[in-house]
């Protein structure tokens, strides 16, 4: 009974402010100030002006490109790295993996005003690449750490049963491999999509303009329908739309993200 209690409490809390948000992107006008959970009446106003808005598509356009090109650099990256580490034995091998846990978890805020000072010395402030080589050096260690533990659990023999059929190493790889720690490799797409996706501090401090601000940096900037019209309302109906891909991705690949939390911590 005091599972239950509790899942339903931490549901309840992880739940209810984005039930919310929902529910203030669809309140019009002056019912933005009504305190009722749910809107006097629907009203799509909020997502017209958020999809009429160019600050609103062009950061949107700038997160689905970046983070489309860092996801996939970072786990071909992080896929080839991660197989060495697993398979290989070499000096430091311990320390690798040691540097990469440390990177992930190493506070971003940090470093945001060194890059911004280099960024704008080098000229990659406010451009695509400026924001995905960032993302990158926090990414491939995450992707290197999850993979790691599923090329560990592939057993070896099954690639040199593909060598003695005449498979090169290479062909080996991504022919048995690769299939075979497929839940790894969505698994550490999925977090790497997710870390990017979601990137403010990056994206406020090294850009400065929409040529290269994501979405979640944008909303700060984010004014309405007019300089003296509340964003409130307009906000939350962006915060919706932004949620809708995370949500979709979930959906589709919740069986392969279980299977790879799961199955990446059976051993290490």
């Amino acid at each position: 009974m005091l599972w239950l209690v509790g899942s339903v409490l931490i549901i309840a809390y992880a739940l209810v402010p984005v039930l919310w948000i929902a529910s203030l992107s669809f309140k019009g006008g002056d019912d933005i100030n009504n305190q009722q959970f749910l809107p006097s009446a629907l009203s799509l106003e909020n997502y017209r002006i958020v999809l009429s808005s160019d600050l609103f598509l062009t950061a949107l356009r700038n997160s689905v490109g970046m983070s489309l090109i860092a996801t996939l650099t970072s786990v071909v990256v992080a896929t080839l790295a991660a197989y060495a580490v697993a398979r290989l034995d070499f000096p430091g091998k311990r320390l690798v993996l040691g540097v990469a846990l440390m990177i992930t978890v190493f506070p971003i805020i940090s470093i945001a005003t060194p890059l911004f000072n280099l960024w704008r010395t080098v000229g990659l402030f406010d451009t695509w690449p400026g924001l995905i080589i960032p993302y990158l050096s926090f990414s491939i260690p995450l992707s290197v750490y999850v993979l790691s533990a599923f090329f560990r659990e592939i057993p070896w023999e099954m690639e040199q049963a593909a060598q003695v059929d005449g498979a090169t190493s290479w062909q080996a790889f991504r022919r048995v491999i690769v299939p075979l720690a497929a839940p790894g490799v969505f698994t550490a797409a999925i977090l790497t999509f997710f870390m990017i996706w979601n990137d403010f501090v990056f994206g406020i401090t090294l850009t400065s303009s929409e040529a290269a601000r994501p979405v979640p940096a944008a909303l700060a900037f984010f004014s309405g329908a007019s300089q003296f019209s509340q964003p409130t309302a307009p906000i939350a109906a962006a915060s919706v739309i932004v949620t809708i891909p995370v949500v979709v991705l979930v959906l589709l690949f919740q069986q392969r993200i279980v299977a790879g939390l799961t199955n990446g911590a059976v051993k290490g």
